[in-house]
């Protein structure tokens, strides 16, 4: 990271460095928060800051750890100073026909937004599986529902595992205050009831999984929609934020596809790592250079046991192919 302005002679490399080790879990809790991985980035580089400014004053009453996830929290809290939450097209309208004509997109601000594992994944295999749960979209998007400090008490002692008094000395409250808030957030959590099931964890090393996931690239490369509705759920949701619009159902996905979404056809899916989930950068036929693709989505598939349960492309490639470090086109050796 770049060097803030900040307080000379006390602040080393070395410091800067302990910092940097906690960039990853602090970049995959802002997102929770924020929903954004565009937000998150900021957030925690705003808190990095905000660490480099005091550092003087942190005494080490409290771990580092600690300390970077307390400024970090009140970075997120100045951050949701407002009445927007952002979300999924399933949680503001109900399902469209195949053949509804296609809303204008929203901006960026109302959706819950994919994170590259890279952002928010440490190297510890271990560690990264216990995040993937927390990471789904589903239950981001539910986590959105609660009001931000709720928000923040329900990630730090569900999800992150801080005590009632550690989360109570971040927030600068009781901790009977935290432990009334988080009944509340339960409360709203299993009134949206999306909250992750172990059955909608990806498990690279799971073979059944990964034939599914191949399964499904198969399908979708050679438009086979006979093939690629075998595969989904029977309720299987398919997105395409900015748009508003989504479809419900295995013969509505195949329609939607087979009409609207028929620009597909021929597509390449290259994978890539998104909330810890099998995910491919979409790229589709350019309309006017053979033998180039260009991106059409960053696409990210929801498993729940031996199925597709969900099929969510996001259409804003300017901004998501370079934050996943993609090429902005395609082309087979």
């Amino acid at each position: 990271m770049s060097k803030p302005a900040g307080p000379s002679g006390t602040i080393t490399d070395e410091v800067l460095q302990s910092f940097e080790g906690h960039r990853r879990e602090l970049c995959a809790y802002a997102y929770r928060m924020l929903g954004s991985s565009f937000e998150a980035e900021d957030a925690v580089q705003e808190s990095f800051t905000r660490a480099w400014k005091s550092y003087d004053a942190f005494e080490g009453r409290s771990s580092l750890r600690s300390w970077l996830y307390k400024i970090t929290t009140n970075v997120c809290l100045d951050m949701l100073d407002g009445p927007q939450r952002r979300a999924r097209p399933m949680d503001l309208s109900g399902p469209s026909t195949p053949d509804s004509p296609l809303p204008m997109p929203e901006p960026d601000y109302v959706w819950v937004e994919p994170i590259p594992n890279a952002l928010a994944f440490g190297a510890d295999p271990a560690e990264a599986a216990s995040a993937k749960d927390t990471l789904r979209l589903a239950f981001v998007a539910a986590v959105q529902h609660l009001p931000a400090t709720q928000r923040a008490i329900l990630i730090m002692r569900e999800v992150l595992r801080f005590s009632a008094s550690e989360t109570a000395d971040m927030l600068n409250v009781s901790p009977a205050s935290v432990n009334s808030a988080l009944q509340r957030a339960r409360a709203t959590m299993s009134k949206v009831n999306e909250v992750a099931t172990p059955s909608d964890v990806f498990d690279e090393s799971n073979e059944q999984q990964r034939k599914l996931i191949d399964d499904f690239v198969k399908a979708f490369e050679s438009y086979d929609m006979e093939a690629l509705t075998e595969l989904l759920k029977a309720d299987v949701a398919l997105s395409m934020p900015p748009i508003p619009l989504w479809v419900s159902g295995p013969e509505n996905v195949a329609a939607f596809m087979l009409g609207t979404g028929h620009a597909c056809r021929n597509s390449r899916m290259v994978p890539v790592g998104a909330n810890g989930m099998p995910a491919f950068a979409h790229y589709k036929p350019s309309a006017d250079q053979p033998g180039v693709w260009v991106p059409w989505s960053i696409t990210m598939l929801e498993i729940d046991g031996d199925r597709v349960a969900g099929l969510n492309f996001f259409l804003d490639t300017d901004k998501l192919f370079p934050l996943f470090g993609l090429p902005m086109e395609y082309r087979e050796n």
